[in-house]
Order: C-alpha cells, then structure tokens, then sequence
C-alpha cells in the first residue's frame, strides 16, 4: 500500500536533524541530535505497537506464541527506531542498522497480520478500496497518535483492526525506505564520527586555530 506523497515525510519537527549543514557554516563534529518523538517514522510505529498490544491481547488465544511474538516485533519496530535516533549523533553506522532492524521487524509484523486474515478466510483490503484510503488519509494527520486510532480499535471487529494495521505498517515502512535512503546517502558522501573529525580538525588547522 502506497503511502500518498502529500504531508508525510520522515523529518524531525520542523527541520532535518540528518540534512547536510550549510556550505557558509563550520561543520560540527556532533551534530545536532533530533528529537526521536518527532519523527514521524516513530510516531507511526509507536501506533502500530499500541493497536498491536490490543489486538494481540483480544483476539489472540492465550497462551498462543503468536501474542508475545507480535507484540515483541511490534516493540522491536518502535524501540530500534528510537534507539537509531539516539546513535545518530556519535555513530551513522549503527543509526542505518538500528533503523535496519526496526525495518525488518515491522516486515514480520505484517507477515503476522496477514497470516492472522487469510487463516481466517478474511479479506485484506485492496489498496484502492474506500476503507484504505481512509486509513492513509488519516496517516497524515500529525502528529500521530493512538488516540486518532482508539475509537476504531476498540469497537471495530477484528477484520477491520488488522487491516488498519495492515495500512499503518505500509506506511511506517515506507518512511523507514525513505529515510535509510537518505541516511546512506549521506553517509556515502560524509562517513561517520571519525571522517568529521579529521574534516575539523584539518579545517581548523587551516584557520590557525
């Protein structure tokens, strides 16, 4: 499912905590350290692991292995995002593969709610379908919160509470897509901590500092 391209990007707030600074201005060794709770990415996945808390708990037998396993994948999406965000300032290496394997848990997570539909000969809805894109223009909203989400989740049967995940989890991986895109990019063309710091040190030098 297809995220729409209007209002949603993956940037802190208001600025780009991970954009390149300006050519006039002295480069930093540490950069700027955004804040994790605005990123739209982690907004999104912190939503997904609430809805996938609930849903697990409710329509899940207990005792099922799959309870725990969702809400560890769930949790692990959200949590390696965060965690990624908070080594970007000392370690672009380990941001790209934090975010990598907060990537790759949400990947899981919808393999778990489509196995938990098509198990139950119930439908996923196609991305076209009114109940989809309703899903996706209420992703735009920002910031994103459970509480946008609360209501549907606790009166929706469970078909209906998947596939907002479902929808969700598109979403949030297409964020994640984009913002590694930039983040490898950017450390293609800068390298890490260690290249930044041999950057300084020479362009102080050159300042006779």
């Amino acid at each position: 499912m297809n995220l729409p391209s209007d209002g949603n990007n993956w940037k802190h707030g208001s600025h780009d905590s991970y954009s390149s600074h300006h050519s006039h201005e002295p480069e930093r060794v540490l950069p700027p350290r955004g804040d994790y709770q605005t990123l739209l990415s982690f907004q999104k996945a912190e939503v997904v692991y609430d809805i996938t808390y609930r849903f697990a708990h409710k329509y899940l037998s207990r005792g099922d292995r799959t309870v725990d396993q969702m809400i560890q994948s769930a949790r692990s999406g959200k949590q390696n995002i965060l965690e990624g965000s908070k080594a970007a300032q000392t370690s672009k290496e380990m941001e790209i593969k934090l975010t990598n394997v907060g990537r790759a848990s949400l990947e899981e997570l919808l393999a778990d709610y489509r196995d938990f539909l098509r198990v139950r000969d119930l439908a996923i809805w196609d991305k076209d379908s009114k109940e989809a894109c309703f899903v996706r223009r209420t992703g735009c909203k920002t910031p994103q919160t459970f509480e946008i989400y609360r209501e549907f989740v606790a009166t929706r049967p469970a078909q209906v509470v998947a596939n907002i995940a479902l929808c969700l989890i598109h979403q949030t991986n297409y964020l994640l897509d984009q913002q590694l895109k930039t983040l490898e990019r950017e450390f293609t063309e800068k390298g890490g901590l260690r290249e930044r710091m041999t950057r300084v040190r020479l362009a102080n030098r050159s300042l006779g500092k």
